[in-house]
């Protein structure tokens, strides 16, 4: 199932900008079949971590599809992170630079009792920007991240690197 996940996995040129390829996961969502799969690959990533993770943090938006399931399965929280001016409670924000510009991210100031364990899920891994900056929010937020889990990890990007040493899983390689 892991090869029939990656060839659905559609490489789409010069996406959001010229020189970006960018890997869209929509078609693996589009077939229950292989959406049910993807979902159990992230289990079996992180399947040791279930009496240990409080909280699931996923990342906009992508974050938002297997971060809930996963939470289900873990028994665990889910908390969002969101662009900014999308949630509606008081926020903390950090700021991060993409491959192709700027962006941030908040949480709620309350998203999770200070101590909580925390597993950070999205579909992507490039340069890091996007899960280091959600990783210094857990911490301002007295949370502990023990490991990130993405669909997809750019290996020529070196994302990983980025992420302090924390515990890092993909499901795909590319």
């Amino acid at each position: 199932m892991r090869a029939r996940v990656r060839e659905a996995i559609r490489s789409v040129p010069d996406f959001p900008k010229e020189g970006i390829l960018f890997r869209d996961i929509t078609p693996v969502l589009a077939d229950a079949e292989l959406f049910r799969a993807a979902s159990a690959l992230h289990h079996s990533h992180v399947a040791d971590l279930a009496e240990q993770v409080d909280v699931i943090v996923g990342m906009e938006s992508r974050g938002f599809l297997f971060g809930p399931i996963l939470a289900q399965q873990l028994g665990a929280a889910f908390v969002p992170a969101r662009k900014p001016g999308k949630l509606p409670a008081a926020t903390v924000e950090e700021r991060y630079a993409l491959e192709y510009g700027e962006n941030a991210l908040q949480m709620h100031a309350d998203a999770f009792a200070e101590g909580a364990r925390v597993l950070v899920v999205d579909d992507l891994l490039a340069t890091g920007g996007t899960a280091a900056a959600t990783g210094r929010l857990i911490e301002r937020l007295g949370g502990t991240v023990l490991a990130y889990l993405f669909l997809i990890e750019l290996d020529f990007l070196n994302g990983r690197e980025v992420l302090g040493g924390a515990r890092v899983e993909a499901v795909l390689h590319f």
